[in-house]
């Protein structure tokens, strides 16, 4: 279908976003041509806001407005232990729990040599002199459950523990209130591996 330039290229704008098919990127577009003005520009402004003024903390890798992160300077973090992500969303998620009040590190991506990805393009490097130059008595890694997530683990284990530095590993296996008729093999072997004494 035809579309005039300035909403083609919208709709092709939207499209390149993750999880964005071209019907939902139609949609947005369409959407946000019938937005008033001001809130329009204040979209736009909070797009160049997000991408001018954030940065990533020299210490652990996230996200921040400042250098330092809040998290880093937090003198009321514990300093013994640091929580591995991938990205700064999965420190996101890990802080709306509430449970954890360690230190984290982002490393921006997993190794993948299928994708040619080396521990070199990847953030491991500071965070082997942060283990090197502090107090840290555990590194909880915390990867997603796939290939390179696991690959990376592995890596980092191998790394780490000569040091004499205890390296642990989120638990994998059923979510709460799922069926285990729906579960595949992999999920249930871990949920078995995993298992705990009640």
């Amino acid at each position: 279908m035809y579309y005039p330039e300035p909403i083609a290229r919208l709709i092709e704008s939207f499209s390149k976003l993750p999880g964005i098919g071209q019907k939902t990127a139609t949609r947005l577009a369409f959407y946000t041509i019938d937005m008033e003005d001001q809130d329009v520009n204040e979209f736009a402004k909070n797009l160049l806001s997000a991408k001018r003024d954030l940065s990533f903390c020299s210490i652990c890798g996230n996200l921040t407005e400042s250098d330092p992160c809040a998290i880093c300077t937090d003198p009321t973090r514990d300093r013994t232990t640091i929580l591995v992500v991938e990205e700064s969303k999965d420190v996101l998620a890990m802080e709306k729990i509430r449970e954890y009040r360690g230190l984290y590190h982002v490393l921006h991506g997993t190794i993948s040599p299928m994708n040619g990805i080396s521990p070199d393009e990847i953030n491991v490097k500071t965070l082997i002199t942060r283990l090197m130059d502090s107090e840290v008595k555990e590194v909880i890694i915390a990867t997603n459950a796939t290939s390179d997530g696991e690959a990376t683990a592995m890596y980092l284990a191998r790394m780490i523990k000569p040091a004499g530095i205890k390296v642990t590993r989120l638990a994998r296996g059923l979510a709460v209130g799922s069926d285990i008729e729906y579960a595949d093999e992999i999920t249930l072997s871990k949920a078995v591996e995993n298992r705990l004494e009640i």
